[in-house]
């Protein structure tokens, strides 16, 4: 891949990075008007924009189109994804922030309303004995249980990224191979993709100043490795590959199973699709 040299490209970004970092410091609001050319601007970065560097040479992004999958109804709520994430991706160390993460729905007898718990409840950070990390706390030992089950969530990796639009500098970009990054040379930390993001999946990392996210573990899945979340689950809920490839793992659980993915109103286009789920789980 070669880089592009644009001086007048390069004059732009720098010129939005030093403007998205003195609205970050003094908190100032974008108005309507400059974030319409802000955003033309990222539309324009994203067609224009120096293509990014690959994690290995070899690596072809036109001929891979990755998707993921869970299975709501193996998972255990075990965790050991979120920890593998973390380790894997050097996420930041508190239970407030994750690259992925898992919530429990529970339905009580008599409720037709899910109680929904996860990585923000102080009960469940408090049950894990660290305020580094969460478990999910025994809250239902003694009452009457209809149904419960876990969902893993993360980044959709959406065919159309509402995050990618918003961008003013064109930090976060989708790749040819259906992954959606952010180029944290780019990243000025003005959190419109946070806000953006129907799914949650965003977050602003405070030691770094940008904002991070899953990343279907790019720099592995380009070397023919799975993603770590993948990898350590013990139940086989969480599926990764090829849709390109007819046969692999992804194709056959979308093809074998009937899916749904979360938020279709939004008009996304997730990409990772779902077994198992509630019409509550959004």
């Amino acid at each position: 891949m070669k880089k592009e040299n644009n001086p007048s490209l390069v004059a732009r970004r720098a010129f939005l990075k030093k403007l998205g970092r003195a609205a970050t410091c003094t908190g100032a609001a974008v108005g309507a008007g400059t974030l319409g050319v802000m955003q033309k601007v990222a539309a324009k970065n994203e067609a224009g924009a120096p293509q990014k560097s690959f994690p290995t040479k070899d690596y072809d992004w036109t001929k891979h189109q990755w998707a993921f999958g869970v299975d709501a109804t193996k998972c255990i709520g075990c965790l050991r994804c979120v920890e593998a994430c973390k380790r894997e991706n050097d996420v930041y160390g508190d239970a407030h922030h994750f690259r992925t993460w898992v919530e429990r729905y529970v339905y009580l007898e008599g409720e037709t309303k899910a109680r929904i718990d996860s990585q923000d409840d102080p009960v469940n950070i408090k049950a894990s004995g660290s305020e580094r990390e969460y478990r999910f706390a025994n809250r239902y030992r003694n009452a009457k249980v209809e149904k419960a089950f876990f969902v893993p969530k993360l980044c959709n990796h959406c065919t159309r990224p509402a995050c990618v639009q918003v961008c003013p500098t064109g930090a976060t970009y989708k790749t040819e191979d259906g992954v959606v990054l952010i180029d944290h040379k780019y990243c000025i930390g003005c959190q419109y993709c946070v806000q953006a993001c129907p799914y949650g999946a965003r977050f602003f990392n405070p030691v770094k100043r940008v904002t991070d996210k899953c990343t279907w573990c790019y720099h592995r899945i380009t070397k023919g490795l799975q993603p770590a979340c993948v990898e350590v689950c013990p139940v086989g809920a969480r599926i990764f590959g090829d849709l390109r490839d007819k046969e692999s793992p992804v194709s056959l659980f979308i093809r074998n199973n009937r899916v749904n993915v979360l938020r279709p109103e939004t008009g996304n286009a997730p990409n990772v699709f779902y077994v198992g789920i509630d019409k509550e789980v959004s």
